[in-house]
């Protein structure tokens, strides 16, 4: 009973109680985050109150939700009631507490999910590995030596552990999908403006996204159903009316064309098949032959989507961030303040050239769309490099390990598209990930597809 929806439905059944359910989290909890540093809080006397309330519920007759009793917790960069926003940062902590949960927080207390704590992070979500100045390294369950991957890896690295089934983040360019690959778990970003916001501590707000992470295709649909819907707390949610995608996932993938990034020679002439261990660009072709994928598409000029992508948000985080720059200078973590005072410097020419050369790959991408439904690539070039790790050896050329984790998902978070990084298991070696790609607003076929590749078990999560 290690997914959200087994024990949801054991605890509506009266086969556990939320309390009893929640009681084994927060020992689990306590067993083990002094090895793997997830949590930099953890809300037991509430999580303990809502399970008795989700108890009661059930004891009185009545539907205690679609996520009864299961344990999650939050990137601790949203709003949690009663408790102060850190966003990784030594800065935040002298702020208020949060006068209201984010709203995807109070849409899972809704339905019947228990918030157990907040997770570690990137200092302001601004890195790949969640090598935390103020709070410390999460570490990979699958290598303890090994980072989890960022800026969400207490998210990631909480569920590959089995601490908890179900956790937040939020993906920037590729801070979901990066931990996901690294830790071997789903990590789902939606089409951007899909989930709501509020309540979210902003790195740069023309990319950020929330999405969940979990052990299964199932658990994925469940929340992403749960947290669909407008918000007027977020001016940039869509008012599009939801779409369910849990009763679709066992339908049949026959009717959606799948592509592959290179050409059809097999020529390594596509940026998503260059600059990755052969090991990476593997686990992609396992995929494809599973579902017998024949069909091959390029993603133009995808390099510039990842300059662009730098130019962006360098420049939007920063301005978010001057004041603190200002008046806090030595409160930054050294790495992250030197990135953004160099994104205060940009000029405001390059920022605007970004931008117009954004709509430009948006319309290119769209018209690749046209002809294939599903995208495969890598999430990672690599597997997870080793904690304190500097440069790595692609291509025999060093190149420095932070920016090049996010190679592959920088050019998809540039304009928005719904995204899954799918985990593939390798015996005695690390996890990696491959990405599902799709046009906006078409959650419900990257999920179809995930689900196939599940249940021929090409695809898993087990806990470690």
């Amino acid at each position: 009973m290690n997914d959200a929806v087994s024990i949801a439905a054991a605890v509506r059944e009266g086969k556990v109680s939320a309390v009893e359910v929640t009681k084994a989290a927060i020992a689990r909890i306590a067993a083990r985050d002094n090895q793997l540093n997830c949590f930099t809080a953890v809300t037991a006397e509430t999580a303990l109150t809502d399970a008795a309330r989700i108890d009661k519920e059930i004891a009185q007759g009545n539907h205690p939700g679609t996520l009864a009793g299961v344990p999650f917790a939050v990137k601790n960069l949203f709003d949690i009631a009663g408790r102060t926003t850190l966003a990784g940062s030594k800065i935040n902590a002298e702020n208020p507490a949060a006068s209201l949960d984010a709203t995807a927080v109070a849409k899972l207390k809704q339905a019947g999910a228990v918030l157990v704590g907040a997770l570690n992070m990137d200092e302001y979500a601004y890195g790949f590995v969640t090598e935390n100045f103020h709070y410390g390294a999460t570490h990979n369950p699958h290598d303890l030596q090994r980072v989890a991957g960022g800026s969400s890896g207490g998210s990631a690295a909480a569920v590959a552990a089995g601490l908890v089934p179900l956790t937040l983040g939020s993906d920037t360019n590729g801070s979901i999908r990066v931990p996901a690959a690294l830790c071997g778990v789903f990590g789902f970003k939606p089409t951007y403006g899909r989930l709501s916001r509020a309540g979210v501590a902003l790195f740069s707000s023309s990319f950020d996204h929330i999405g969940p992470f979990a052990r299964s295709v199932q658990d994925i649909a469940t929340v992403f159903d749960v947290l669909q819907g407008e918000d007027d707390r977020d001016p940039i949610c869509t008012k599009r009316p939801p779409e369910l995608v849990l009763p679709q996932l066992k339908q049949d993938i026959s009717d959606i064309r799948i592509a592959l990034t290179k050409s059809a020679e097999g020529i390594a002439a596509d940026y998503f098949t260059k600059g990755a261990e052969p090991e990476a660009l593997a686990v992609v072709q396992k995929i494809a032959d599973a579902i017998e994928v024949t069909e091959y598409v390029t993603i133009p000029e995808a390099h510039r989507a990842r300059a662009a992508a730098f130019v962006i948000t360098a420049s939007e985080g920063a301005n978010l961030h001057l004041d603190k720059l200002r008046c806090h200078p030595q409160d930054f973590d050294s790495a992250t303040r030197d990135r953004f005072l160099a994104g205060a410097l940009i000029p405001s020419s390059w920022y605007l050239q970004a931008q117009r050369f954004r709509k430009w790959y948006r319309d290119r991408v769209r018209e690749v769309f046209q002809n294939v439904d599903v995208i495969l690539a890598p999430t990672t070039p690599i597997s997870a490099p080793l904690i304190g790790q500097q440069t790595m050896i692609l291509d025999g050329e060093e190149i420095l390990v932070r920016p090049h984790l996010g190679l592959f998902t920088q050019p998809l978070s540039f304009i928005g598209l719904p995204v899954l990084s799918v985990p593939i298991q390798r015996q005695n070696s690390l996890p990696l990930g491959v990405q599902l790609i799709a046009a906006p607003y078409n959650e419900a076929l990257i999920l179809r597809v995930a689900a196939a590749l599940e249940i021929k078990g090409v695809v898993s999560a087990p806990i470690v």
